[in-house]
């Protein structure tokens, strides 16, 4: 593709879809679908003194439900394979109808019901999630993939600005079931969304190979293209730099869920803020974290992806120390909250675009085990949040997630010397 092709559309054309519009239109309808399955996931978190009382048990105990049922995520490295051959419009709509089916199990109403369909939900959201990046990844060119990729991590923020408040007052109207009735009518409409106005899935991989035009910056970018091999056969085992990418993003996720899963019980608890409170709250993260990825979209191509990163774990080091330090002060508290959350949320988008190009030759299960891999430091960190939350309140859950940005920052690789030699293939 020209470099100049770019300056028209970041979009390359569709087979199934000839203009760079109809891919666009795609895209939207992805994003709109996907916001309503992550209001599904993300409710859960701010309101989960809610949910303690629903199910009469700790936030402890919650938070270990939800840690060991974000292991269902690991199932996204099985569906690698079957993105790569060009599934993912499909994928994508079954993780939709799952996330539907999982809104009505919670509805039965004990613990163990809510576990269960945690699980189910995970599965849903994991799975519609690699979907969407691999069919963005097969569509659109690297020098334009964060904006793209921005823009569908949209969903997350809009999840909370404009789930949040859904949510509360349909709690303070209907009680807590009433949010899971919503949910599983609005991801089935969604499904039949995507399923109406997204063309049917076409079996190739079209950026497989980026080129010399690819819009890479070796100088920052430093040559994603070469950390695996061109597929030999029908495997290729991903290089140590691509490695140190997909655990980066991981940990980056751990550091950002391990706070924010507790967040709403600390301002509950420690400064009385009510559901309708909490409903607001959680509006105003959504409002930031939608700046977030809205700037993703806009700066993080223009700046280079691996510098985005670093910003954003700088943003979210100085939320850590904001909000260590709030002391009896709610406005403080939320204050630092906010700047962790919009660093968490530029950071990690940005990490997505480095992820996407990590095997160009085989997208969708470099994007799999990206998820898999984030889906083990995630329930491992809200897990053990929620753990450290129960003994050493707030400052516990912070520590967490200082290290997590810590080592995810040490993991990032530099800019090489030299491009490093092709990684193992395995024939």
């Amino acid at each position: 593709m020209p470099k100049n092709s770019f300056v028209t559309s970041p979009f390359v054309s569709d087979p199934t879809a000839s203009t760079p519009d109809r891919i666009g239109l795609s895209l939207a309808v992805f994003t709109i679908a996907k916001t309503t399955g992550n209001t599904a996931l993300r409710w859960v978190g701010p309101f989960l003194p809610t949910l303690e009382k629903a199910f009469g048990v700790s936030i402890g105990t919650l938070t270990t439900v939800i840690g060991l049922a974000e292991l269902a995520g690991l199932s996204t490295a099985a569906m690698g394979k079957t993105l790569d051959r060009g599934h993912q419009r499909r994928i994508f709509i079954l993780g939709m109808w799952l996330i539907s089916l999982s809104a009505l199990i919670a509805m039965i109403g004990n613990i163990w019901w809510f576990a269960a369909s945690f699980v189910v939900l995970i599965l849903g959201v994991a799975n519609a999630t690699v979907a969407g990046h691999a069919w963005i990844s097969a569509r659109v060119p690297y020098q334009g993939r964060a904006r793209a990729i921005g823009i569908f991590e949209l969903s997350w923020a809009f999840g909370l600005l404009l789930g949040a408040p859904m949510i509360a007052v349909i709690l303070s109207w209907v009680g807590w079931r009433g949010p899971f009735a919503a949910i599983a009518v609005l991801t089935a409409a969604s499904a039949l969304l995507v399923t109406w106005k997204v063309p049917a899935d076409h079996i190739s991989n079209q950026n497989s190979d980026p080129g010399p035009d690819s819009g890479i910056d070796p100088e920052e970018d430093w040559g994603l293209v070469s950390s695996v091999a061109p597929a030999v056969g029908r495997r290729a085992l991903l290089g140590a730099r691509a490695w140190r990418v997909l655990l980066c993003s991981a940990l980056l996720a751990a550091s950002g869920m391990s706070v924010f899963v507790v967040s709403g019980a600390w301002l509950n608890e420690r400064f009385g803020v009510t559901t309708a409170g909490l409903g607001l709250v959680a509006a105003g993260f959504g409002a930031v974290e939608l700046i977030a990825s809205g700037t993703t979209a806009i700066w993080a191509d223009r700046l280079g992806k691996r510098r985005s990163v670093m910003v954003g774990l700088g943003i979210l080091a100085a939320g850590i120390a904001i909000t260590g330090v709030a002391g009896d002060s709610v406005v403080v508290a939320v204050l630092g909250l906010t700047v962790f959350l919009a660093g968490f949320e530029y950071g990690f988008v940005s990490s997505l675009s480095l992820v996407s190009e990590a095997a160009p030759a085989a997208r969708g299960r470099a994007l799999g085990w990206s998820n898999s891999v984030g889906t083990l430091a995630r329930a491992s960190g809200v897990a053990t949040s929620g753990l450290l939350y129960d003994a050493f309140g707030i400052h516990g859950s912070l520590l967490l997630a200082s290290v997590a940005g810590l080592i995810a920052a040490g993991l990032l690789p530099g800019r090489p010397k030299a491009v490093e030699e092709l990684s193992e293939v395995a024939s």
